[in-house]
């Protein structure tokens, strides 16, 4: 399989910014069940092995759960200062839970899960996210298993099918559109900023 065109933009943005440590996180718009928008920042985990799809993580006890099962199409917005560039990648949503079948995506959850930091592997066991909070004891769990994801951890996947790139610098700006024309890969288009 190739990488999709705007791979490499966005691996050189990356490459660009790696010093700034939030150049990893990107909003991520998606819509509720009563049709209302909800936007949140999310860590960018990287890509799923030879695909183009965005991998990231939540809790399954999470509002975002309901918004994604309600209507799978979501838009993120990352913006990286040092190179002054905008990516919008819209595409749907994916949910890998514990209950997924996919053998090689639940192995995808399962690695990923390895790879957090403990402080992040600890949030999937504090107190239900968005009830009332809960004394300070409960968000201080015992150790957990860093081979074995918790229940409540799940893998979430972006694959776009269409990535509209903004480079800010330069008179004119420049921007290009990429979009998926399903089995006949992706089309490039540069268009007016």
């Amino acid at each position: 399989m190739s990488l999709a065109p705007w791979r490499s933009p966005l691996a050189r943005a990356l490459h660009q910014n790696r010093s700034l440590a939030y150049a990893r996180y990107l909003q991520l718009a998606t819509v509720r069940a009563d049709n209302r928008p909800a936007n949140r920042t999310v860590v960018f985990r990287g890509f799923l092995e030879n695909a183009d799809q965005l991998k990231f993580v939540v809790d399954a006890r999470s509002e975002k759960i309901d918004q994604i099962a309600h209507q799978p199409w979501a838009e993120a917005c990352w913006y990286f200062p040092n190179s002054r560039e905008q990516f919008r990648l819209t595409g749907s949503l994916t949910l890998v839970g514990v209950d997924c079948t996919d053998s090689a995506l639940q192995q995808t959850r399962i690695s990923t899960w390895q790879e957090l930091s403990d402080a992040a592997r600890l949030q999937f066991a504090w107190p239900h996210p968005g009830k009332p909070r809960a004394d300070a004891d409960a968000f201080k769990p015992l150790p957990l298993d860093a081979n074995e994801p918790l229940s409540d951890f799940c893998l979430l996947l972006l694959e776009p099918v269409q990535v509209d790139h903004l480079e800010l610098r330069g008179d004119p700006q420049n921007r290009c559109l990429y979009c998926r024309n399903g089995e006949q890969g992706w089309s490039t288009e540069a268009v007016n900023p």
